[in-house]
C-alpha cells in the first residue's frame, strides 16, 4: 500500500511544479491565450484534487501503527495545494504592469479599486473552504475512530463467544465427570454389602459347623 501511496506523491510532485509554472505566467497574458492556460490549470488542479483523494484512500489501508506519518505527509500535501488554489485565484484576476495599462489605460485606479474587492472576496471564499475542509477532515477522522472501535468490539464479541464455548464444555466434562463417579461410587458401595453378606454367610456356617460338630459328640 505504501508503495502506491509513494507512486500517487511523485504524480502530486510533477503537477504542482507544472501549475506553479503556469500560475507565474498567467498574470502576464490576456485575451484567449490566458483563457487557455486558466483552463489548463483548472484541469490540472482537479487532478491533483484526485490525487489527494487516492493518496486518502490508501492512507486509510495502512497499518494503524505506521498512518501518523503518511497522515502528516498528506496534510502537507493539502496545505500545499490550498495554497496554490490561492494563488491561482489572484493570478486570474491579476495582471502585468504591461497587460493593465494596455487593458485599462485611465481605469487603472478604478481596476484596482475592484481588484483589491475581488481579493476581499476570494479570501472570505478560502476562509470558508478551510473549514469545510476541517469539517471533512474530523469527520474522516471520527470515521476512522469509529472502524477501530467496530473492530476492537468484533473482536472482543469473538473472545467472549470462545470463552463461553469453553465453559460449555466444561461443563459437559464436569458433568459427564460426576455420572462417572457416581457409578464408581455406587459400585463400591454395592461390592461392599455383597464382602458384608459373604462374610456374614462364611461366619454364620463356621458356627453351625461347630455347634453340630459339638452336638455330634
Amino acid at each position: 500500500m505504501s508503495s502506491d501511496f509513494e507512486a500517487y506523491e511523485q504524480d502530486f510532485g510533477t503537477v504542482t511544479a507544472e501549475i506553479t509554472n503556469k500560475i507565474g505566467r498567467i498574470p502576464k497574458l490576456g485575451g484567449e491565450e490566458k483563457t487557455q492556460l486558466v483552463l489548463n490549470v483548472d484541469k490540472q488542479l482537479e487532478e491533483v484534487r484526485e490525487l489527494l483523494e487516492q493518496m486518502d484512500l490508501e492512507v486509510r489501508e495502512i497499518p494503524v501503527q505506521s498512518r501518523a506519518m503518511y497522515n502528516s505527509r498528506l496534510k502537507s500535501y493539502k496545505q500545499e495545494v490550498e495554497k496554490l488554489e490561492k494563488d491561482f485565484k489572484r493570478s486570474r484576476i491579476a495582471y502585468s504592469d504591461e497587460v493593465r495599462n494596455e487593458l485599462l489605460g485611465d481605469d487603472a485606479s478604478s481596476s484596482e479599486s475592484q481588484r483589491a474587492h475581488l481579493l476581499d472576496n476570494t479570501e472570505r471564499l478560502e476562509r470558508s473552504s478551510r473549514r469545510l475542509e476541517a469539517g471533512y477532515q474530523i469527520a474522516v477522522e471520527t470515521e476512522q475512530v469509529g472502524q477501530e472501535i467496530l473492530s476492537n468490539l468484533h473482536t472482543d464479541r469473538e473472545k467472549i463467544q470462545r470463552a463461553r464455548e469453553r465453559l460449555r464444555e466444561t461443563d459437559a466434562n464436569l458433568g459427564k465427570s460426576s455420572r462417572i463417579l457416581t457409578g464408581m461410587l455406587r459400585r463400591i458401595i454395592q461390592n461392599r454389602v455383597l464382602v458384608f453378606v459373604l462374610g456374614a454367610f462364611i461366619v454364620l456356617t463356621i458356627i453351625l459347623a461347630i455347634y453340630f460338630n459339638l452336638r455330634g459328640r
